[in-house]
Order: structure tokens, then C-alpha cells, then sequence
């Protein structure tokens, strides 16, 4: 494992956050050259390949020419036999939310902070020799493609939605055609950046032995989800009592038309139930901090108190960091007429808005040194809060400090 990532101020280069928000996100693709000059990987391929190796991570491989059909996907842990045994060229290698397992991997998020935090999925590494692809395809989402060694060549093609054609003879959603555009069709190496707005079919072909892509994707929950998550959450708050009700029923046409009436009935009950804003707060704020794998976090085994804070700046050195937030997990918070709320991990905390300040300050770190402690610790509700954190897992202490027995 090589240092950590040194970012530049930008990695948008010469463009300002503001015009790329106005002129690219969601809208064109955006090519960066050299967005990150000299970047070098903090892990290399064979620790990337040691990771499949794991039950705990996601990875996937993709043949294009496999032994039992094209473009055949293969679901990882996979076997170190396995691994050793693969063709020399045509193949992806695929691992999800690096970021949640290596905290060096995790920097580059940094460089993203133009955008709402809690729209980051996870960040991917692809990894693929000669003639390595996932094939033709398109994304619900937003990603940026940043290359981390060797070459791979990215053609872009036409819009895409849910009637575009895909391949019936693979599980992967590759397209049956693909419109290359000559004037979109790029070759990057190291350091340079490609930004792609949701919907918009492309293809990356590896062009060397030593391609490895880095991909930050940002989540977009899709109609139906926010639908059913919003019914389903309302859903449980009402009352038996809440009904249809028809008290200025007239005479209807026949016994058996459902009629103009009775449909704005259904709308007006409808309306009655999800004109709930504090619900529908808590409900998004909920959603989009949830985490990425039910078991990715580590409660405490002994909860912690506000005591247990104490101790641990009566012990700790004043300059280093002695909790970090967990890799993968995900603040927000939210400050309305409704309600103010701290979201954690898919976790909903109310907090008094004199905390404000606090709770930016908390949601704006990755590390809490002893000064933030106790600056915690002089606000009873932020002490209480952040002790939750820490409980729940979403916040832990380093293991310099597990290792040095701070806490007695």
C-alpha cells in the first residue's frame, strides 16, 4: 500500500464548480485532462485481486468471450486458482465500494465536495488487461471515471432509457446497439478525469495490461423506490380510523360506475395522508444515508456515555485524531420549519437547532481530535448525539488509541 492521495484544489481544472453544475451535471459529459497530475494509486493490482479473495466484499468479473457465454459474469469471492488461471486478455475485474475498505482509497471523495454528500454511492476499481470491457451500456446515475495506470479508451454513444435494446444471451444489461460518437471517443491515462450524466451509453475498453479505472458513482433513487419507501413509512404512522368515507354519496348513475366523485375522493385521502412534510424529511434524510450493506457497522459491544468521552480526553494527546467516522457511513442533516434533523446511517436524530453549528462542524470531518471532544462535551445534546454515533457504529475509535488502552 503506497501514501495517500495528495489532490489539487480542483478537480474539475480549469472549469469552476459553479459552471460545471450549470453546464454538465446531468446534462453532457465532461473530459478533464490531467484533473489529478501524477496520481498514483495507493494499492496496486494484485492487492485490488487479494480483495476478491474476501466473503465480505462485493467483486465481480466479466469474460467477454467465457467458457460458457459471452460476456459472462462470474460473482466473486473468488479462489486464488481461479484468479491464476485467466486468459491473458478480455476480461474485467470489478470491485465495489473500495472506499468502505481502505480509508487511502476513501480521500478522493474529498475532491467531490461541490456535490451533496449523500448522493455517493460507493467508489469502484476496475481492473482489466488488454482488451478488457464490461461492454455497451448505460447507467441510471451520474459517475465519474477517473483512470488510475495504464490506458482505456471510451467511446460515447446516443441517450438510452428503458426501451433501448439489451443482449438476451448475458445477464448483463450490454446493449444490442451502440451509436459511437467520433467526437466523443477519448484514450486516458493516468490522472485524467471522464464525468458521465446518467442515461448515456458508453463503452471502456482497456488499452494495456495494467488498466485500472477508479469510478465514484452517485446514487438516484428511482420513482418507485421513493413511492413505496414514502407509502410504506407514512403508511405505518396512521390510524385504523382513516378511511374512505363517501358522506355526500348522491344517487349514482348505476350501482355499479365508479364515478368522477369517488376518484377525487381517493385523491383528496391521498393527498390528506402524504402532505406530511416532517414525514417525508425523515423518510429521504433516512433513505439516502442508509448504508450500502446491512452489516457494514460495528455497534459498540459496551455502550458508551458521555463519562466514557471524558476519560478519553483525559488520556488522549491534544493533536492526533482519536475517532474517525466509519468507512462507508453516511451523515446528513437537515434544518426546516418541520424539524431539524442529524442522519445517520439510515438513522433519523432530532437535535435543537442552537446545535446547528455542532452538527455542521460534525457532518463537515472524517476525524475528531480532542478540541472537537471537547467542545462536544460542553453541549449536553451534541454529547448525547454523538455518543449515539458511536454506539451505533458509525463513529469509532482509532485503533492507535484501542491499541494504547485510553479507556480503562
Amino acid at each position: 500500500m503506497t501514501a495517500s492521495i495528495t489532490l489539487p484544489v480542483s478537480i474539475l481544472g480549469s472549469i469552476s464548480r459553479e459552471e460545471f453544475l450549470r453546464d454538465y451535471w446531468q446534462k453532457k459529459p465532461l473530459l478533464i485532462r490531467q484533473a489529478i497530475p501524477g496520481f498514483t494509486p495507493p494499492l496496486d493490482i494484485d492487492e485490488l485481486a487479494g480483495l476478491t479473495l474476501e466473503e465480505t466484499v462485493e467483486s465481480r468479473l466479466v469474460m467477454e468471450q467465457g467458457p460458457e457465454s459471452p460476456w459472462q459474469l462470474f460473482n466473486g469471492p473468488f479462489e486464488e486458482s481461479f484468479l491464476q488461471n485467466l486468459p491473458e486478455k478480455d476480461w474485467t475485474l470489478l470491485v465495489q465500494a473500495v472506499d468502505h475498505l481502505l480509508p487511502e482509497v476513501g480521500e478522493l471523495l474529498k475532491a467531490f465536495d461541490f456535490l451533496p454528500s449523500w448522493r455517493v454511492d460507493d467508489l469502484m476499481i476496475s481492473y482489466a488487461p488488454e482488451g478488457g470491457s464490461v461492454g455497451p451500456h448505460f447507467d441510471y446515475y451520474d459517475v465519474f471515471l477517473l483512470q488510475a495506470s495504464g490506458k482505456r479508451r471510451w467511446q460515447l454513444g446516443q441517450p438510452c432509457d428503458e426501451s433501448s435494446s439489451l443482449r438476451s444471451d448475458t445477464r448483463l444489461k450490454i446493449l444490442t446497439e451502440f451509436a459511437a460518437n467520433p467526437e466523443q471517443d477519448w484514450v486516458l491515462e493516468p490522472g485524467d478525469l471522464l464525468y458521465l450524466p446518467p442515461q448515456l451509453a458508453h463503452w471502456g475498453t482497456s488499452l494495456s495490461e495494467d488498466c485500472t479505472t477508479w469510478s465514484v458513482g452517485f446514487r438516484a433513487l428511482s420513482a418507485e423506490e421513493i413511492l413505496c419507501g414514502v407509502a410504506d413509512f407514512i403508511g405505518e404512522t396512521l390510524e385504523e380510523d382513516l378511511r374512505y368515507t363517501d358522506a355526500d354519496l348522491t344517487l349514482p348513475e348505476h350501482p355499479a360506475v365508479i364515478d368522477d366523485a369517488a376518484m377525487t375522493r381517493v385523491k383528496n385521502l391521498l393527498n390528506q395522508v402524504i402532505n406530511n412534510p416532517a414525514a417525508l424529511s425523515e423518510w429521504f434524510g433516512r433513505a439516502m444515508t442508509q448504508t450500502k450493506y446491512p452489516d457494514q457497522l460495528l455497534p459498540q459491544e459496551s455502550p458508551w456515555t458521555s463519562a466514557t468521552l471524558h476519560e478519553l480526553v483525559e488520556y488522549a494527546a491534544e493533536e492526533e485524531p482519536l475517532l474517525v467516522v466509519a468507512e462507508g457511513s453516511r451523515l446528513a442533516f437537515r434544518v426546516s420549519t418541520e424539524g431539524n434533523w442529524l442522519f445517520a446511517d439510515g438513522e433519523a436524530l432530532k437535535f435543537n437547532v442552537a446545535i446547528k453549528d455542532w452538527i455542521t462542524s460534525l457532518c463537515s470531518n472524517r476525524e475528531f481530535d480532542v478540541q472537537f471532544i471537547k467542545n462536544t462535551l460542553a453541549l449536553p445534546e451534541a454529547s448525547e448525539l454523538f455518543v449515539k454515533l458511536i454506539n451505533q457504529g458509525s463513529v469509532y475509535l482509532t485503533e492507535e488509541d484501542e491499541d494504547s488502552n485510553l479507556l480503562h
